[in-house]
């Protein structure tokens, strides 16, 4: 159980829902695993899925945190998507919606959609939202503010025929949608004094898809829609934070054991060893300036122009890739030096085209310590596990294969779960910049939720407890109120 909270709510972490605080107030979500594991499959597979995540991601004054809780077990050789559910309109209907960090937009199907899937194998109910359904409901003209703001980030256009604004969005993998801007409210609840009700809502833009093509059709892993976390005007992180609701900063430390889990938050983790490199400026996604990769602490001989961010290269933070890709001139001397640094003990296998190693002790042993060099003198260290994944067993012996993928041809390095697992992220977009830490994330986090521009509070999250003596506790012990936004968020496995 975790220390006590000044705002006298208690997080822990557990299997509970968890809190965002925002301008005073947490909100929760709960991530799951609707699926067993233990099901491996193909390095190629993972790649193949991969590729097609980046296709579609490549192509397209708050104060408070947010605290939500992670649940499933790491597993880089199960292919999974997280969603999260919301309740929009009045009266509030529930959609799933898949969270993405590579996009900026919420959209959900709309009712008369051509190609929207009407039932799901991730055994959820899916639903349409009419915009004529809702009380509060109304169409996002082109003479609208909030849609200028998304045709400067390409995430709208204007028809002149009908002065509406709409989108369509083509994705690398075929798959597309199209629709309309509808504005209504996002409902929360509120957690205050320690009671929770539901009774607070915030009006946001989305999308209404009324077209979809290509896997967006399939049932097998089907959800209402996509919950775009990016950092453009049109996403709900900036809409709300531009209303006051929700800070311009977030938060996660996803654990890498088999227990799983972690924790995600609206706000800003506080870790004295966070170090931190600025965003690439003007890019759409979480671009930084990796600058040299060292193994073993020797620099590898990699010309710094390979990192460098164009319009078609440059290096990208995202939660959303299964493995990690370094450009095809970086993979090369990697793979080089990992093997030289285990030649004594160890001789490479190919299987199926993969650098792998037969190792019969534990690769902390006998591989060697990487570190990703970025801008501002912040480095990212990785351990022998965060960048090899186990394969399979033979014998005695266990196949290990490196994990950071090749990208021929395109000067692409992306950073996924593999090597951001087991550490604190804090993307502070107010700040604009990145910043991580090595962190036991089966442990609570400390969250700053700044209340004004002269104090700070701080809350301690992973959890929020539903223990009667955090319930009972006296008001006068109560420093500020809380407000919640309560989801419930699944985490899908899907087995290629």
């Amino acid at each position: 159980m975790a220390a006590s909270v000044p705002a006298g709510i208690l997080i822990a972490a557990t299997l509970l829902p968890a809190a965002l605080v925002m301008c005073g107030f947490p909100a929760a979500l709960k991530l799951e695993r609707a699926f067993p594991t233990g099901q491996r499959v193909e390095l190629s597979q993972l790649r193949a899925r991969d590729m097609a995540r980046h296709g579609r991601m490549l192509q397209s004054s708050s104060n408070g945190v947010g605290d939500f809780l992670v649940e499933g077990t790491y597993d880089p050789y199960i292919v999974g998507l997280y969603f999260t559910k919301v309740h929009l309109g009045n009266p509030p209907r529930e959609f799933y919606v898949q969270i993405d960090t590579g996009s900026d937009v919420l959209w959900v199907s709309c009712s008369s959609c051509n190609g929207c899937p009407e039932t799901s194998g991730l055994q959820i109910q899916l639903d349409f939202f009419d915009p004529r359904s809702s009380s509060t409901a109304s169409l996002i003209s082109c003479s609208d503010q909030r849609c200028s703001l998304g045709v400067q980030s390409s995430d709208a256009i204007c028809s002149s025929q009908n002065n509406q604004c709409a989108y369509t969005f083509q994705y690398g993998d075929g798959s597309g949608t199209s629709g309309y801007y509808v504005s209504d409210f996002l409902h929360f609840d509120v957690i205050l004094r320690g009671s929770v009700t539901t009774n607070s809502s915030a009006p946001i833009v989305f999308g209404c898809s009324t077209s979809q093509t290509g896997d967006l059709t399939k049932s097998d892993r089907a959800v209402d829609g996509i919950f775009g976390f990016g950092q453009q005007a049109m996403s709900v992180i900036s809409q709300l934070s531009s209303q006051g609701v929700a800070p311009k900063v977030f938060s996660h430390c996803l654990r890498g054991d088999d227990a799983g889990g972690g924790i995600l938050v609206f706000g800003e983790i506080l870790e004295p060893n966070i170090v931190y490199s600025p965003l690439v400026p003007s890019q759409p996604h979480y671009n930084l300036n990796l600058q040299s990769i060292a193994v073993n602490g020797q620099i590898l001989p990699i010309d710094p122009a390979v990192f460098a961010t164009s319009s078609n290269q440059g290096t990208i933070i995202d939660s959303g890739t299964t493995l990690a890709y370094l450009a095809e001139e970086a993979y090369n001397p990697f793979v080089s030096a990992i093997t030289n640094a285990v030649s004594q003990s160890l001789h490479p296998v190919l299987p199926k085209g993969n650098q792998c190693y037969l190792i019969t002790s534990s690769v902390t042993d006998i591989f060697p310590q990487v570190s990703l060099n970025f801008a501002g003198g912040a480095s990212l260290i990785l351990r022998p596990q965060d960048y090899l994944l186990q394969q399979n067993s033979i014998g005695n012996s266990a196949v290990w294969c490196i994990g950071l993928q090749k990208v021929q041809g395109r000067g692409i390095t992306i950073l996924g779960d593999l090597v951001l697992k087991d550490k604190i992220f804090v993307y502070d977009l107010a700040g604009q910049r990145i910043g991580w830490a090595n962190y036991d994330c089966s442990m609570s986090v400390n969250i700053e939720a700044t209340m004004s521009a002269e104090r700070s509070e701080y809350v301690n999250a992973g959890q929020l407890s539903d223990s009667s003596s955090v319930q009972n506790e006296p008001y006068k012990e109560l420093v500020m109120s809380v407000i919640a936004l309560l989801m419930h968020i699944s985490l899908v496995v899907l087995f290629l």
